[in-house]
């Protein structure tokens, strides 16, 4: 080799080196990237969980409790020494055990291959021992099928496949983690768009969740006043019919309907015009309320004299 292609081959060897150091850096920097995505995602999953634990809470489903633990052999798959502190003195192993000796012969015996005590082991059907190889409690069967001199070679083992006889599995292809990552990532910002829909309609209460607190308010004791003044008109009526003398209608009209109103819009508010996740309390505009239901039930009243002198 001359000098010449000695320092070639020194220069390739050299840039793949090169070639692998920076392969190693850029496959090194790539692990480094998706491990730091992958614990903003589990950060971001886990916030998101303890916001839908917190929704959850706020509409009154109650969290699963955790399942409990199986108890030891109740459930469990076999294993090693399963089954083994259930089984009774006079029973025989399952699997049958190995030879006495390696091509020692074994006598003959008249009773049932697996008889208690029975000292033989399966054999072929010719009265020589087949080992562990024979086939347990089939007297007369080896484990391998004898063939004719002319099939012998033609008996090669083939792969099966768990899926089908014969028919190898397909590999399942290796999936790219980045992809995965990009994936993960777009339905973590879907999850995050559904919760924060969810969480402006948790902050609407069910009663006229579009109007604001002060036209929900005025809204709710308008109809409370609405509903008092109808029944003062009962009054009126049944006062005319003499059920009813006018101290006790002045002092419904004055006082007690106008109460019943006022508290009735003040419950509803307080159960219906409440938003799920809201901190503290709402306002419920007591003043205004007061003034209102106080006011309508008198103008109610007063409507139905005008309405009755008018025809007149």
């Amino acid at each position: 080799m001359s000098f010449e292609e000695y320092a070639a081959l020194a220069r390739q060897l050299s840039a793949q080196h090169r070639a692998g150091e920076q392969h190693a850096a850029a496959d090194s920097a790539r692990r480094r990237d998706l491990h730091a995505a992958v614990d903003y995602l589990q950060q971001r999953l886990t916030a998101q969980g303890q916001r839908l634990d917190q929704l959850g809470r706020a509409i009154g489903i109650d969290q699963p409790s955790a399942a409990p633990a199986p108890s030891a052999g109740h459930g469990a798959g076999p294993g090693p020494g399963a089954g083994q502190g259930t089984r009774t003195p006079g029973e025989t192993a399952a699997w049958p055990g190995p030879p006495s000796g390696v091509g020692a012969p074994t006598a003959p015996s008249s009773g049932p291959p697996f008889a208690a005590g029975a000292p033989t082991v399966p054999g072929t059907g010719d009265g020589g021992s087949a080992g562990a190889a024979g086939a347990p409690g089939r007297a007369g069967v080896g484990a391998y099928p004898q063939l004719p001199a002319g099939e012998a070679r033609l008996a090669l083992p083939t792969a099966v496949s768990p899926v089908g006889g014969g028919v190898p599995a397909q590999r399942v292809a290796t999936a790219d983690p980045a992809v995965e990552l990009e994936m993960a990532r777009r339905m973590a910002d879907e999850a995050d768009r559904h919760g924060q829909q969810a969480e402006l309609l948790a902050q609407r209460p069910a009663l006229l969740p579009t109007w604001s607190p002060l036209a929900r308010a005025v809204a709710v004791y308008a109809g409370c006043g609405a509903a008092a003044g109808v029944l003062v008109l009962m009054l009126v009526l049944a006062s005319g019919v003499g059920l009813v003398d006018g101290f006790t209608l002045g002092a419904w009209i004055c006082a007690g309907l106008p109460a019943v109103a006022f508290f009735g819009g003040y419950l509803v508010l307080g159960r219906w015009g409440r938003p799920a996740m809201v901190a503290g309390t709402p306002p419920r505009y007591l003043p205004l309320g007061f003034l209102i239901c106080f006011l309508v039930v008198p103008m109610a009243y007063c409507a139905y004299l005008l309405m009755v002198r008018g025809l007149r």
